[in-house]
């Protein structure tokens, strides 16, 4: 087959076919686990990480998706060899696992009580909706920042707190995210969201951890523990630990980040990417980022690519 190939509730289907039902609870209520990840020469990265977290935020939402850890793996390999090979030579795939509680009752024709009204608890919904998906990796969405880095700002939509799902759930429940980048934008074209915790401390961007770099104490990041524990933050713990850079983990505020030397995004598809501007004025000097040059050539390193300039490379012209 010339097209790629999708896996969706027991089957490989062409990509193209991979469709959810409307009345999933995935789409209707957001009730959706998600792993995202990416290969680099066409071999999943930190695969393990990734599928030791989805199967936390599986346990967390109480939803069996009926297939074993070691499936996904599996079946992650073959869409990748499967699908790898339709690229171009040097190009790399991001990875999408998804996984709802199934179909909804309430307007699926389900078997609630009549006129109640109730939805049944999330282990009442079968049976569950699993997907993978593979897709070529949309480097034109940043492959400017790795060297004029990106501009975050705070808004007025806060994280969501702790008591309303755990920090380290991956999930696709993410209104408060569209809607902070949407307040940021307005703010300042083209800039993206830091979000704020109700007391006012950093928490993370729609779509990466921060972490923050000062001379006189180095590497700050937010506690793990408040934050959802990024794979891609690992990588930098452990790539500062190789480098000698010292690391630590405390509270974060806006005026923290505005006085940092550097300021970093950490995330999946882009590895790690400097923050040039906060809420409008430049981070250190913007032209010199030492430590993020030195974290990213280690990444570069472990994964045997120019990670910038594969970005580079592969954005449309």
């Amino acid at each position: 087959m010339n097209e790629p190939v999708a896996y969706l509730n027991d089957r490989f289907i062409p990509a193209r076919d991979a469709t959810i039902s409307i009345v999933d609870a995935g789409f209707v209520l957001g009730a959706t686990v998600t792993e995202q990840l990416r290969t680099f020469g066409g071999r999943l990265f930190r695969s393990d990480r990734h599928f030791q977290r989805l199967a936390h935020s599986l346990e967390i939402c109480g939803i069996d998706p009926g297939i074993s850890i070691d499936d996904f793996a599996r079946i992650a390999d073959e869409l990748v060899g499967r699908n790898y090979p339709l690229l171009a030579p040097g190009d790399d795939l991001g990875l999408a696992i998804f996984v709802t509680p199934g179909p909804y009752p309430a307007l699926a024709g389900g078997d609630l009580p009549a006129a109640s009204g109730i939805r049944p608890p999330t282990s009442d919904l079968r049976p569950p909706t699993v997907g993978l998906h593979t897709f070529p990796l949309a480097f034109h969405l940043w492959a400017d920042a790795y060297h004029r880095g990106v501009s975050l700002v705070t808004t007025s939509i806060q994280q969501v707190p702790g008591e309303c799902w755990p920090r380290e759930l991956k999930c696709r429940s993410r209104m408060h995210y569209y809607l902070a980048d949407r307040e940021a934008a307005a703010k300042q074209p083209g800039a993206r969201a830091l979000l704020l915790d109700g007391d006012g401390r950093v928490a993370e961007t729609s779509t990466a951890n921060t972490v923050i770099y000062k001379s006189d104490t180095g590497l700050i990041s937010p506690p793990r523990t408040t934050v959802l524990p990024g794979v891609s933050l690992e990588v930098v713990i452990e790539l500062a630990a190789q480098l000698g850079i010292p690391l630590t983990e405390r509270e974060l505020h806006p005026d923290d980040v505005a006085t940092a030397d550097e300021a970093l995004l950490s995330s999946t598809p882009n590895c790690l990417l400097p923050v040039a501007r906060f809420n409008g004025q430049p981070i250190g000097k913007a032209a010199d980022r030492p430590i993020f040059n030195r974290l990213l050539a280690a990444w570069n390193n472990l994964v045997g690519i120019d990670i910038a300039d594969q970005a580079k490379r592969f954005e449309p012209r």
